[in-house]
């Protein structure tokens, strides 16, 4: 069964599905809703905007498509030709989506367009960052970084984008400035949420005086894999078992039932896991 998710996971009917639906939805939120306020996007998109607002020349589509082809070039030589076709296709998709729109989301209020905008965008940027390529732009080069010199994803946009809105308060009204960075603070929000929506799991603690009866029930109600650690008590220097569980959301309030009815006195310590990879679990993501 993991086997064949996987292979589904991998397929090109897959990926390209989540690229072209992921890709409508953020040029849905450019087109109709960040146009119309000229909000300032994050990224590339967000510097083909900034253009297109300062000159009126071309549009922020066409702008895009341009500035991306530098990025292009260099996923091809660092990451890999599969993810730079998926990536291709990402582009492509997003900036022929945005040419064929022609509709506006009516929305007055400033604020609600820029959290609307946020949503839609970061929801959009979520699928198809969940597929084996990227948006293109900035994307590249946050893969490439990351993969050569461990340099955190978040951090490549969150200096670019420093960058970006810093000139932006030059050109700009400020209220549009700050609107637009909220929107694109709402959108890293949703990319986070989209990325760990299915692998986001529970990673539970259980430091109890029957850890074996404990990890029994687990095991055989639940389904699911214990791990029991080795330790020593700080105070009175006793060796003890800690039981180490990753469950969902929806077995945790089961495996709680499981612990304090065997026994009522057992530390229950649960803690959030972005992703969990391997095993059962999802398998990781090569490019």
């Amino acid at each position: 069964m993991t086997d064949e998710k996987s292979k589904f996971v991998y397929s090109i009917f897959w990926n390209c599905g989540l690229i072209v639906i992921g890709s409508l939805v953020q040029a849905i939120a450019l087109k109709a809703v960040a146009i119309p306020h000229q909000f300032v996007p994050g990224g590339l998109f967000g510097v083909g905007s900034l253009i297109y607002y300062l000159s009126d020349w071309l549009n922020p589509g066409f702008l895009y498509l341009l500035l991306n082809v530098p990025m292009f070039v260099l996923g091809y030589i660092f990451i890999s030709r599969r993810f730079l076709g998926y990536s291709a296709l990402a582009m492509g998709s997003i900036s022929l989506f945005y040419q064929l729109i022609e509709f506006q989301i009516a929305i007055s209020n400033q604020l609600y367009a820029a959290l609307i905008f946020g949503v839609l965008l970061g929801v959009g940027a979520g699928m198809v960052l969940r597929s084996l390529g990227s948006n293109g732009g900035l994307d590249v080069i946050a893969v490439i970084l990351n993969q050569k010199f461990n340099i955190g994803v978040g951090k490549v946009y969150l200096s670019f984008n420093v960058l970006l809105f810093s000139f932006s308060f030059l050109s700009l009204d400020n209220d549009l400035v700050i609107a637009s960075m909220i929107a694109v603070f709402v959108c890293s929000v949703a990319v986070d949420y989209c990325l760990s929506l299915f692998n986001q799991r529970k990673l539970a603690f259980i430091i109890s005086e029957k850890p074996e009866e404990i990890a029994d029930q687990v095991m055989g109600d639940l389904k699911i894999g214990t791990t029991m650690l080795p330790a020593v008590g700080a105070y009175q220097k006793r060796n003890r078992t800690v039981l180490m569980v990753v469950i969902n959301n929806l077995q945790l309030k089961r495996l709680e039932e499981i612990v304090f009815t065997a026994d009522e006195y057992a530390l229950f310590i649960v803690e959030n896991t972005f992703s969990v990879l391997g095993s059962t679990f999802s398998r990781r993501k090569l490019y």
